[in-house]
């Protein structure tokens, strides 16, 4: 069976790479040859096809760092960094967050058969307050757990979880 694959269906389009630091040392080496020459072959197959891709690849690795150590190719971190973006984490993003998760709530409520999903005042603190280590999508695993185990249509900081809930609580004296 012919199967088409990412590098040729995104012909004429962009293709994105998520947790680009994570491929190994082979996929490196093949990835790399692309880029430079924008061809590539299908897997069991001997012939070379060519794509004209645009390529957007993201990682939360220092890939300076995994250049050292040796785990990911110099050469490979050039041609990826043409253009770098740095987009700082939810943590960092203060009101951002509160934007983004208006935008989850109504999409996961629409998606899990309810009406679109409201933030009130303590869960938008709660949502700004908290650290958020698994960036967005721990945001929108928090929302799509409020919007399937709960009964309101807006959400409140103790629908978002225990550790939202703790993050706007107010110190004891």
């Amino acid at each position: 069976e012919r199967r088409i694959g990412r590098f040729e269906e995104a012909q004429g389009g962009t293709l994105f790479l998520d947790e680009i630091g994570e491929i190994d040392a082979a996929i490196q080496v093949k990835l790399l040859r692309f880029l430079g020459e924008r061809t590539f072959e299908r897997v069991g197959s001997n012939k070379t096809l060519s794509a004209d891709i645009r390529l957007i690849a993201a990682t939360n690795k220092p890939l300076a760092e995994l250049v050292k150590a040796g785990k990911f190719r110099e050469d490979l971190l050039y041609r990826l960094n043409a253009v770098p973006l740095a987009v700082p984490p939810l943590r960092e993003r203060g009101r951002d967050v509160v934007l983004l998760a208006r935008n989850l709530a109504a999409r996961v409520g629409a998606e899990v058969g309810r009406p679109a999903l409201r933030l009130s005042g303590s869960a938008e603190r709660a949502l700004e307050t908290y650290s958020w280590p698994g960036n967005v999508r721990q945001l929108r695993n928090v929302l799509e757990r409020a919007a399937l185990l709960g009964e309101r249509d807006q959400l409140e900081a103790e629908d978002l979880g225990e550790g939202m809930a703790a993050a706007t609580a107010a110190p004891t004296a």
